[in-house]
């Protein structure tokens, strides 16, 4: 490699390595957002351990992704092997790891479901239509995708408070508004005139997966474009590493 092709290749690196830092701070952001923004759909899922755990997880990448770009950009400036080696094995650890999470969620897709399912049903169940904040976010995936419950509107059958009451009560933010009579709040219980609830029949899984077949070659274009950057960054590290030569002449002998 001449010398022209190795300075191009060190500064590349370092652009990569100071786009990467600023990909890991991103993501550190983002992970502390979802932890504790009040306003957000993971409010409607914060009550379960594994989401928080995938909160600290998304947390932790994001921090060692700054770490990264880090030692890649002083690898790449001062021309230090050893960083430059352990730059691209741990890119190589991230790519993998990356691969494997992809394959488990897809092979594991049902079990994803069967979980959400779960978590949401209880939230549904202990819904007391008191407005906070994990009431909030769920009213607002309801009205906002047209869909009551995560599989069907069945899914609130089982709440304390239309169990309870001696009205026929249903949440307001499911309200089907082609159905609807007279002006609803948004959130909270709202009484029906008739048996038949005036809600929409379709759940907000359906919504989502909707949603995420809809915009799949997005994330799919984003999750590719990911991988191709870690890949040319391993490309340029290991270039970069095989052509720094140690001129061991030039050490103090005694």
């Amino acid at each position: 490699m001449g010398q022209g092709c190795k300075t191009a290749s060190k500064y590349f690196l370092f652009l990569f390595n100071l786009i990467f830092f600023l990909f890991g701070t991103a993501t550190t952001g983002f992970g502390l957002w979802l932890l504790l923004d009040n306003q957000s759909f993971i409010v409607v899922l914060n009550d379960n351990p594994g989401v928080k755990v995938a909160c600290y997880i998304l947390i932790g990448v994001g921090a060692f992704s700054m770490l990264m770009g880090f030692l890649g950009c002083l690898g790449a400036i001062y021309e230090v092997r050893c960083l430059l080696g352990l730059y691209f094995a741990c890119l190589l650890l991230i790519l993998a790891a990356q691969i494997a999470a992809g394959a488990l969620l897809y092979f594991q897709k049902d079990v994803v479901h069967n979980e959400m399912s779960k978590i949401v049903k209880k939230v549904l169940d202990n819904y007391p239509g008191n407005n906070s904040s994990t009431e909030q976010a769920w009213d607002f995936i309801q009205k906002n995708m047209e869909c009551c419950g995560w599989n069907n509107r069945m899914d609130w059958s089982d709440n304390m408070v239309i169990v309870n009451s001696s009205q026929l009560l249903f949440p307001c933010s499911c309200q089907n508004i082609s159905l609807a009579e007279g002006d609803f709040p948004g959130s909270g219980f709202c009484e029906a005139q008739t048996p038949e609830w005036p809600v929409y029949d379709v759940g907000c899984a359906a919504s989502v997966e909707s949603w995420l077949l809809t915009n799949i070659w997005i994330v799919l274009g984003i999750c590719l474009g990911v991988a191709f950057v870690e890949l040319l960054g391993m490309i340029l590290s290991m270039c970069l590493c095989r052509n720094i030569h140690t001129d061991y002449t030039k050490v103090d002998r005694y």
